[in-house]
């Protein structure tokens, strides 16, 4: 994605530095709609737009650089400058930990240029701005199951590229977010005696998410709720389960000693 300059000079370094302040100090006189920054429309020429936009990137100022890309397509629209710095501002958007505008930005992006050879890192872009705000398992988990979608997303597109690398360990992460929100809720009808809403967490997660660190406790929180909805032979069956599969955890133990005080040996 970066673009060599071929301007160079100390001439031209140093009209950068004039242009980038008149239009930074402009920056915030207009505004859109959705309250989103614009620069005031000085035109320039679409090379020096764009190596501007990367000079602000370079020194992390990361909304000067968002705002500047933005700039080179709204000058020049039909330029192929104008299509890279879509992207451009969409990542700075990003980096600036504006994820809202760096997805709309992306899908933007994936509107005008679904074949673009870099549509797979605008799904990426995507899926790390909405993976970047999953918030704590005590919190609506609406923005976690978007990471979720949008990291399955860029498998299936592009299965076999560096992306799809990375999308995988992070779903692991975001499936592991998720079955501890299932806990927390399971364990919060738990202590309020509503044994069979919480049986119904628990089960969630060993059904939907085997692979996370999770599953040893929804095991043995199973077996509370079964004992205490008067069924020991299902508490004895997730007992055994717990037991083939996690033998020397501390769940299986504080299981086993449950069932034996039950008298469901």
């Amino acid at each position: 994605m970066t673009l060599v300059s071929t301007l160079g000079g100390p001439a031209r370094i140093f009209g950068y530095s004039v242009l980038g302040a008149a239009l930074l100090l402009t920056a915030g006189c207009a505004r859109n709609r959705n309250n989103k920054k614009e620069l005031a429309y000085v035109a320039r020429d679409v090379e020096t737009l764009y190596n501007l936009g990367k000079d602000q990137l370079d020194r992390k100022r990361y909304k000067d650089s968002a705002l500047i890309f933005d700039e080179v397509e709204r000058q020049h629209p039909y330029s192929v400058w104008a299509r890279r710095a879509q992207l451009m501002s969409a990542f700075s958007y990003y980096a600036a930990q504006d994820y809202s505008q760096a997805i709309l930005s992306s899908q933007r992006f994936l509107s005008l240029h679904p074949g673009n050879r870099d549509a797979a890192y605008a799904h990426y872009l995507i899926a790390l701005s909405y993976y970047e705000q999953i918030a704590d398992v005590a919190r609506d988990q609406k923005v976690t199951q978007q990471a979720l979608d949008s990291l399955n997303e860029v498998i299936r597109r592009y299965p076999d590229s560096r992306y799809a690398a990375d999308a995988r360990l992070k779903i692991d992460l975001v499936n592991d977010h998720l079955a501890g929100k299932e806990m927390d809720i399971g364990r919060f009808y738990a202590r309020n005696r509503q044994w069979i809403a919480a049986a119904t967490r628990f089960r969630a997660v060993i059904d939907k998410y085997q692979t996370t660190s999770h599953v040893p406790e929804a095991l043995h929180r199973l077996v509370e709720a079964d004992l205490a909805l008067g069924i020991p032979e299902e508490a004895r069956r997730t007992a055994s389960v717990l037991g083939a599969n996690f033998p020397g955890s501390e769940w299986y133990e504080r299981s086993y000693r449950l069932i034996q005080e039950h008298g469901a040996a």
